[in-house]
């Protein structure tokens, strides 16, 4: 009687409670999925470091009231970049700490992947308030070949410890990978923003001339001209 009473004529019993257990099936995927796209949203959004300004292509920042913003693209495998932080960083980080400009780093990742390492590394850092001491010794160290496997977790957190970086938060930032991803917001927002090479520096959105990037004193003319003092 029980068979009898899930058939109905031609089997159309059968059929609904079929539809019925498809229809939850497909309830209970639907939702599923929806729950581990809001989790991997979340998960996302919660690994952008401290400093970031998501408004500014997710650069981390420095000074956010300061009247004269200047954008840093710059990537910490490119040897034209490590020349410009080795002929200006001593000034630009002045006029940082002084809080006189709206600083804010794009680590760019477009060489390889130790690039990505070394963005990622430098993001653990700024978490640890040492973004700047990192960013410096990265580009002071820099191997004389990209992508050569010298930049790997142990040498970055050796590197951070030898800044000052004592927490073991910075070393599983490090090893955990938190802001991998982050790498890659900062690439999509330059690429939008039409950046296609490093260093680019931009005072209130205009580019530096690239001419200056190593002529200290031209280059301390552009901020002067921008009305830092």
């Amino acid at each position: 009687m029980a068979t009898a009473s899930k058939k109905g004529p031609n089997g159309k019993g059968d059929k609904t409670t079929r539809n019925l257990v498809v229809g939850m099936i497909l309830f209970v995927v639907v939702a599923g999925a929806g729950a581990a796209l809001a989790s991997n949203h979340a998960i996302k959004s919660a690994s952008n470091p401290s400093a970031v300004e998501t408004a500014d292509g997710y650069g981390i920042g420095f000074n956010p009231k300061a009247p004269v913003k200047v954008d840093f693209y710059e990537d910490f495998q490119c040897p034209h970049c490590r020349d410009f932080e080795s002929a200006n960083h001593i000034y630009i980080n002045k006029i940082i700490s002084d809080g006189k400009i709206h600083a804010v780093f794009h680590p760019m990742s477009f060489i390889g992947n130790e690039s990505v390492l070394t963005a990622a590394a430098a993001a653990c850092a700024s978490d640890q308030g040492k973004f700047l001491q990192l960013h410096s010794a990265l580009f002071a160290t820099q191997p004389a070949s990209e992508n050569s496997g010298t930049w790997t977790n142990a040498r970055l957190i050796a590197l951070g410890n030898s800044v000052g970086i004592t927490s073991n938060k910075y070393a599983d930032c490090v090893n955990n990978g938190q802001y991998l991803d982050w790498t890659k917001n900062v690439e999509d927002y330059a690429g939008k923003a039409n950046i296609n090479s490093t260093p680019t520096i931009l005072i209130n959105g205009t580019p530096i001339a690239q001419t200056a990037y190593l002529n200290s004193s031209a280059l301390e003319a552009a901020f002067t001209a921008a009305g830092i003092k």
